[in-house]
Order: structure tokens, then C-alpha cells, then sequence
């Protein structure tokens, strides 16, 4: 399976690498099975994960470039959970965070 997803996924960035490269860095949603602990939203460097009603997780975020995206893929092969799908999306697209990395969230009155 991650086999078949990499290999979609790198004609899928081939293909946007140039519109990236006029907007800043993409977003991407990746959507893997279970609900991930909320001390796991540190180790995503910066990427919101959010909880969803079907029992799966969306890891969400800007990622700089196709070697951070390789690597979010990588920690996640390496904890085995299962990748159900990625996906690049705009930045109106997005759900707010259940969850969110530590030190991103703000402080109202301090």
C-alpha cells in the first residue's frame, strides 16, 4: 500500500512543484487510521493534527518542500499506523485543529 501511495504522490508533487514555488509552501492533509495521542502533535513539527468522527486522524500543515513531506511519511511508516490518503489542499480548505503543537497556541491576556 505505501507503495502505490508514494508513487501517486510523487507525480502528484511533480506536477505542483512550479505553483508552490509562486505561493509559499503547500498544505497538505494526511489522513491516517486511528485517533493520535495529543503528545504526538510535537513530533509532526508544527503540523495540526485533528480527530475525526470516522476514527481517523488529519495530520494538516504547510510542508516546505517534497523532503518534509517524504519525512512526515517516514515517521509515520516508522510508528506503523496506516495511511489512508494525502492530500494537498488550499489554506481555505482547512478545519480548525483539535489538536495542536505546543508553543503554537495563543495566549489571550498574557
Amino acid at each position: 500500500m505505501w507503495r502505490c501511495v508514494l508513487t501517486t504522490f510523487v507525480r502528484t508533487v511533480r506536477g505542483m512543484q512550479a505553483d508552490a514555488n509562486h505561493t509559499g509552501s503547500p498544505e497538505y492533509e494526511i489522513r491516517v487510521k486511528g485517533h493520535l495521542d495529543p503528545r504526538w502533535a510535537a513530533w509532526f513539527d508544527g503540523l495540526s493534527l485533528t480527530h475525526q468522527g470516522d476514527g481517523t486522524t488529519v495530520i494538516h500543515g504547510p510542508v516546505v518542500d517534497q523532503a518534509a513531506l517524504y519525512g512526515v511519511l517516514q515517521k509515520l511508516r516508522d510508528v506503523g499506523l496506516p495511511l489512508l490518503s494525502i492530500a494537498r489542499v488550499s489554506p481555505d480548505d482547512r478545519d480548525t485543529p483539535t489538536i495542536e503543537p505546543r508553543g503554537l497556541r495563543s495566549h489571550e491576556g498574557n
